[in-house]
């Protein structure tokens, strides 16, 4: 999962960056307002936490920008200001959730993980394809009840699939999702092939049917 931080305290975001990567996200920092439109204007999010003071503007014109936009992240505001009027205004421009400083980070990736299965999973903490369960709470995939042992990138590249399911994801999406602001440094999308290539081997030996479709010049699809 991807996660951008729109954050001006530098340490702040130092912190939740580190925090959330080990917690198996992709995370990104936009320390200005002008930085994270041109991030959210080109790329896609499963969760964005967003601050509301920011040098250069005001973290609710980001929010507005993305609902005119039409963009389908999460949103989380983040902001000294514990006021009730910040939180009315950014839930009534589409936001999902708010926390006010200082906060755990903990209670952070509890929020983040609760967002993104509302946004992308329809709220479950459970997703299942006959013989195929994912236990987004616990992060473990099984097979007919056998446990798969996954790496991070295996396993957020099986819930990408499932997230965008029945329709074709390109493989340039795939390497942004995986590597965010890092993927513009591969020449070529071997890293992708080896991922998908492990992902579909570990879920077959284990019993699995074969879910991930490749479709030959566009990229891969979940059918279930």
């Amino acid at each position: 999962m991807k996660i951008l931080i729109i954050e001006d305290e530098r340490e702040l975001a130092k912190s939740m960056m580190v925090y959330l990567r080990q917690e198996s996200y992709v995370c990104e920092v936009a320390y200005t307002s002008q930085e994270a439109l041109e991030k959210v204007i080109f790329h896609e999010y499963d969760c964005i936490l967003l601050d509301i003071t920011l040098p250069d503007g005001n973290g609710l014109e980001i929010l507005d920008r993305l609902k005119k936009e039409d963009k389908s992240e999460g949103v989380i505001i983040i902001s000294a200001k514990n006021s009730l009027d910040d939180k009315i205004q950014g839930l009534n421009l589409g936001a999902d959730d708010y926390l006010a400083k200082p906060f755990h980070l903990s209670e952070m990736g509890a929020r983040i993980s609760a967002v993104i299965r509302r946004k992308r999973f329809e709220g479950n903490n459970t997703l299942s394809f006959d013989e195929l369960t994912i236990d987004l709470v616990g992060k473990v995939t099984t097979v007919n009840n056998k446990l798969i042992d996954l790496t991070r990138k295996e396993y957020d590249l099986l819930l990408f699939l499932i997230s965008n399911k029945n329709r074709v994801v390109s493989k340039n999406a795939i390497a942004e999702h995986l590597s965010g602001d890092a993927a513009d440094v591969f020449d070529n999308f071997d890293f992708i092939y080896a991922h998908m290539k492990n992902l579909k081997k570990k879920l077959s030996e284990a019993g699995s049917q074969d879910f991930i479709k490749t479709v030959y010049g566009l990229g891969y699809k979940f059918e279930g």
